[in-house]
């Protein structure tokens, strides 16, 4: 099992206080890496340093705006000098605005692009050249289903998911050469403190309309926790994924393997 070994690795996992971030990052600490990860306020490094703390890890936070070039390259070189030179990049950082296309306005259908997809691009590029120097190198970009699928509300994260499969495919393309393996997890449903009103069981006992909608598309009928992308992000980041690249393993239940019930 030694291939799946992260000791003597160091991961930078953007937006990783709570929530998929904070599970991923805890996956790969428990198989040996080093935690950096960064978020927009202090308020929530300190949130993740106590969830890390409290789950025996001891992780490295740094405030960063992902969207800002110059500041993410002070805090690779920050994380270079105080922990050292970045194995594992995942940019987990994102938002997600449910407005109808013809509601939103260019400058919220560009936050969302800015930081769903420039911001990996950013991440990416700042810890590039070191992995090239140190000879290898794992990228994994937080994809989604809606790298696939389209859905009422969310052009802008379909738009920018959709990008950010692109971007991974393109990184495997241009570094593939130099022991640099980029792949995407792209999540199905997870349950998580943002879905929980939408699983909330009804006054009538019966489940939420859109619980039902995602229980009768998953094969596997029921949610996805956060834990469970932490083995495939473990993998992605390990020497077993040395010859996998350029891929995105949809971790969805088999919602996108599923044409659905008949009605």
């Amino acid at each position: 099992m030694n291939m799946f070994s992260l000791e003597g690795k160091v991961a930078l996992v953007t937006g990783a206080s709570y929530g998929i971030g904070f599970a991923i990052a805890k996956a790969l600490a428990k198989a040996g890496a080093t935690i950096c990860f960064c978020d927009l306020k202090q308020e929530f490094i300190d949130r993740g340093l106590a969830g890390y703390e409290a789950e025996g890890i001891k992780a490295h936070g740094y405030i960063c705006n992902v969207c800002d070039e110059d500041a993410v390259n002070a805090m690779v070189q920050q994380i270079e000098a105080e922990v050292g030179v970045i194995d594992i990049l995942v940019n987990n950082a994102g938002i997600i605005k449910r407005i109808p296309m013809c509601e939103m306005s260019a400058a919220e259908f560009r936050q969302v692009i800015d930081v769903d997809l420039n911001a990996p691009f950013i991440c990416a590029k700042a810890v590039i050249p070191s992995m090239i120097k140190k000879g290898h190198g794992k990228i994994i970009n937080i994809c989604s289903m809606m790298s696939e699928l389209g859905r009422e509300t969310v052009s802008a994260y379909a738009a920018a998911k959709g990008g950010l499969k692109m971007l991974t495919k393109n990184i495997c393309s241009e570094y593939g050469h130099l022991n640099i393996q980029c792949n995407g997890i792209g999540p199905g449903y997870i349950a998580t403190p943002q879905t929980a009103p939408l699983r909330e069981i009804q006054p009538d006992g019966s489940r939420h309309p859109f619980d039902q909608f995602i229980i009768a598309k998953t094969p596997a009928e029921r949610w996805g926790e956060a834990d469970d992308l932490g083995g495939p992000a473990v993998f992605l980041a390990s020497d077993a994924s040395n010859f996998v690249n350029g891929h995105i393993l949809y971790v969805d239940g088999g919602i996108l393997a599923y044409i659905g019930k008949q009605p």
